[in-house]
């Protein structure tokens, strides 16, 4: 059997299905954002954790919540809400943090919380399943949409933590570790 290698993910809105990598492919933590359902590949998620206190830190990008002491490591927390101009409302027992694994601006691997309304499920997505994402126009930015899944006859946006945090917001958010 022949494989493919894997490759880099490269997001482009007009790409066909025959453009998206295989690497696409895999397990996803769904969850609800303002009645929308976005995915994470699982790889990129450490752990989910319900609300805890979130000191706040000044001159910080609104969607910037502010830091969580989890077990003795700070982490930066991010309203995904906010960063996507969904309107903000109030939390639930089912409103939780995910933390997530992103690449820092000089590659090392850094942590960062997520405030989602609730965690859905992890869904195994095929490649079948998962479609380009649709071209919006030019004035929508859709860089952070890896693709598109049909998921029991709705449709899931599948989501590049890594471009949703983008390098020049992740000095702002992360204080690189001291040498």
């Amino acid at each position: 059997m022949k494989t493919q290698p894997a490759s880099t993910v490269t997001l482009a809105s007009s790409a066909s299905l025959e453009a998206l990598p295989l690497t696409l492919a895999g397990k996803y933590l769904t969850f609800f954002l303002g009645g929308e359902t976005y995915g994470l590949p699982v790889l990129k998620v450490r752990e989910i954790i319900s609300m805890l206190p979130i000191t706040q830190v000044p001159q910080v990008p609104a969607y910037m919540k502010g830091v969580i002491n989890l077990r003795g490591k700070v982490i930066p927390v991010v309203a995904l809400r906010a960063k996507f101009s969904i309107p903000d409302a109030a939390a639930t027992a089912n409103t939780c943090i995910v933390v997530v694994q992103i690449r820092g601006v000089e590659g090392q691997i850094k942590l960062i919380g997520l405030i989602v309304d609730a965690v859905e499920e992890v869904a195994n997505i095929s490649q079948a399943d998962i479609d380009p994402t649709p071209d919006f126009g030019g004035t929508a930015s859709v860089q952070y949409i890896l693709g598109m899944a049909k998921i029991k006859g709705t449709v899931k946006s599948l989501l590049d933590i890594d471009q949703i945090i983008a390098a020049d917001t992740i000095e702002h958010i992360i204080a690189a570790p001291a040498a």
